[in-house]
């Protein structure tokens, strides 16, 4: 899994609970149908409430009930479409994969998973709600990796571009904020010209003074725009949109650039905080660990409990003085078994977080205890470490995923844009409160 999913799903533990802070009433009404699922008044005003605490917390003044509630609405739309979409795809989360992320959020949290739970609880939400929102996620985050993720195309000639112009650029950090306007796939002129009028009036109620967050929170088709007051938070210079990097240039703090326009819509773009920071492609020397590890994975025909049995036997075979690289190349279930477990010199990042974690902690020549990842049980030993300067093959492959995540995300946009479109959506708007 990655950063950026679990990212999302430790602010989950902090802000779901919002969501469901009062019983779903036996008796309700359909305010929207989606394909061919419905949204309901209750679920609506559930969301609703979650998202006027949150603001209210973050200090981000609230839109009228009206603005707030067709606002969350379209979310609850777009949670649905993709929701359907996951299912016709055969698209699923495990409920070991949802076991362990929930592990995870505890243990990013620093609490047991009891705890957690508890926590939880007295917030007003039942567990196996929280379970179900982790489940979401994680179908969420599979359904962009296929449909967007794996669709990106990265070039050997924009990577060469890339790297030229990190040598050339000023190494900063950039705190944005966003007012988004999308627009409809093959927009009219008429839905053109009517979403860039609204769009100017926007920037015209900014230089007013009006607050930014507020106006964000009403009018913003972006995620970030209810959750944040359209705040997107620092993103190194690499990072951040083309678009957005060149008309920020030459805009002071605290500023707003000109009118912007991508395939996706229309944003208003504020740019909040500038920065000196390291680059991901120009910054120190990065810590390297060469390493070697014995995988028992887990199947139908060895269960999690006599997979870690026979991991805590090999550990105390090595305890005692066997020979990993032997033990490595009759016991490990991955490719590196010829070689006797070796995995070569990894930079952070190159491995799943369980495994890197553990690694870590280990000093050099030091065998760690059954450590558990997505792939199944390890035993982990560290043979040296370094700093170095990235080579030039590894500074293309980190070119190559900054640039994927910089796509990702303009193009996730665009395909939430095109789901959103081919959706069949009736509104029961006489039902809406």
């Amino acid at each position: 899994m990655n950063n950026k999913l679990l990212a999302c799903l430790c602010l989950s533990l902090a802000s779901f609970a919002l969501y469901a802070a009062t019983p779903i009433q036996p008796i309700d009404r359909i305010v929207a149908v989606v394909n061919n699922s419905v949204i309901t008044q209750n679920e609506l005003n559930l969301r609703v409430r979650g998202y006027e605490q949150q603001m209210r917390t973050q200090g981000i003044r609230l839109p009228d009930r009206k603005t707030l509630e067709q606002q969350v609405l379209e979310r609850l739309i777009l949670e649905q479409a993709q929701l359907q979409l996951a299912k016709d795809l055969g698209i699923q989360a495990e409920d070991a994969l949802i076991d362990r992320t929930i592990s995870r959020i505890a243990q990013q949290n620093n609490v047991s998973l009891q705890v957690l739970r508890n926590r939880i609880e007295a917030d007003g939400l039942s567990f196996a709600a929280f379970r179900q929102q982790v489940r979401e996620d994680i179908v969420f985050n599979r359904l962009r990796e296929r449909e967007v993720d794996a669709k990106i195309q990265i070039s050997d000639g924009e990577i060469d571009n890339f790297i030229a112009e990190q040598n050339n650029a000023a190494n900063s950090e950039l705190n944005l904020a966003q007012i988004f306007l999308r627009l409809p796939d093959n927009a009219s002129p008429e839905q053109i010209a009517t979403k860039q009028a609204l769009a100017e009036k926007i920037i015209a109620d900014l230089n007013q003074g009006q607050d930014f967050a507020r106006l964000a929170a009403t009018y913003s088709d972006g995620p970030e725009g209810l959750a944040t007051g359209g705040n997107l938070g620092w993103r190194h210079i690499e990072r951040v949109p083309q678009l957005f990097v060149d008309a920020v240039a030459n805009v002071q703090v605290g500023q707003l650039t000109s009118l912007l326009r991508s395939p996706a819509g229309f944003h208003i773009v504020k740019l909040v905080g500038r920065r000196a920071a390291d680059g991901a492609l120009n910054g120190p020397a990065v810590q390297q660990t060469r390493a070697r590890h014995i995988l028992m994975r887990v199947s139908e025909l060895v269960s999690e409990t006599e997979a870690l049995r026979r991991m805590q036997e090999l550990r105390n075979r090595l305890a005692n003085g066997a020979n990993f690289v032997e033990l490595a190349r009759l016991y490990s279930g991955d490719g590196t078994a010829g070689k006797g477990g070796e995995l070569g010199w990894l930079y952070p990042g190159d491995t799943v977080p369980e495994f890197e974690q553990a690694m870590d902690k280990l000093a050099v020549d030091e065998i760690s205890q059954p450590v558990r990842s997505p792939f199944g049980w390890h035993i982990i030993q560290v043979l040296e470490r370094k700093q170095e300067q990235m080579g030039a093959d590894r500074l293309r492959l980190v070119a190559r995923q900054i640039l994927r995540e910089r796509k990702s995300d303009e193009q996730y946009q665009e395909w939430l844009r095109q789901l959103r479109d081919k959706t069949f959506v009736e509104f029961r708007a006489e039902e809406i409160n």
